[in-house]
């Protein structure tokens, strides 16, 4: 069984236009799923809905308590990119003893021409295969918790040591 928390952000073209609101979509991480007949036993929870921008080390918290209270071993994270490689490795460095990946797009989840659906299903399919730890799926390539970052430039995902 894979549990899924959700937390916001571009995946599930959520379009953040300021702190006071949001734009809503009519897409979800359950869509994306449905739609491709993915039939692996899983579960979705939502965690929080943030811009992760404003994703801070109380949400943190709280994602460590739904992982830690989850029977579950395989654990994937929807998550905002702006700053998922510090929620990764605010994970990583606690040893959970639990396969967790962290996804998100570039694009929004709304948008014809999303990566979501692929980063979704890709990570959903590293996910079945890697061995404990935290990792970050992106542009088709897995990153470990504490050899990755955003760059800002090429709008990609990269070790850190290249």
């Amino acid at each position: 069984m894979i549990k899924i928390l959700t937390t916001g952000g571009t995946i599930e073209g959520l379009d953040y236009v300021d702190e006071s609101g949001i734009t809503n979509s009519n897409v979800s991480i359950s869509d994306f799923l449905e739609a491709a007949n993915v039939s692996i036993d899983y579960s979705i929870e939502t965690a929080f809905k943030k811009d992760s921008r404003a994703i801070d080390d109380n949400d943190r918290n709280i994602l460590v308590s739904k992982i830690t209270s989850s029977p579950a071993t395989k654990i994937l994270i929807t998550h905002g990119t702006f700053t998922m490689e510090e929620t990764a490795r605010y994970i990583g460095k606690l040893n959970l003893n639990k396969t967790i990946v962290l996804v998100g797009s570039f694009l929004l989840g709304s948008s014809a021409n999303t990566d979501a659906p692929f980063n979704l299903g890709y990570a959903i399919s590293s996910l079945q295969f890697l061995k404990q730890g935290v990792y970050v799926a992106m542009n088709g390539q897995i990153f470990d918790w504490n050899n990755v970052y955003k760059n800002l430039e090429t709008n990609k995902f990269e070790h850190k040591d290249e």
